[in-house]
């Protein structure tokens, strides 16, 4: 699974590194929580949660139905 996650978190990639932002995959729990570093322009910007939950989040789980949540560390 973790290989899945990092596939898709590359397709996310461009996207983010387009507004000056990036995420790195911290972990995939044992329960299918996705833990991520958001970095760059995203770590500080106020709309990072709406990022991370309808965007990463959203995509991970199209493709990956296994995935629980994306939390954010």
């Amino acid at each position: 699974m973790l290989e899945k996650v990092k596939e898709v978190l590359d397709q996310i990639r461009p996207s983010l590194q387009a507004d000056g932002g990036d995420v790195e995959l911290v972990e995939v729990t044992p329960d299918n929580i996705v833990k991520v570093r958001l970095q760059g322009a995203c770590k500080g910007c106020p709309m990072s949660q709406m990022t991370l939950k309808m965007g990463i989040e959203k995509l991970l789980k199209k493709h990956i139905p296994e995935v629980a949540s994306v939390e954010s560390v």
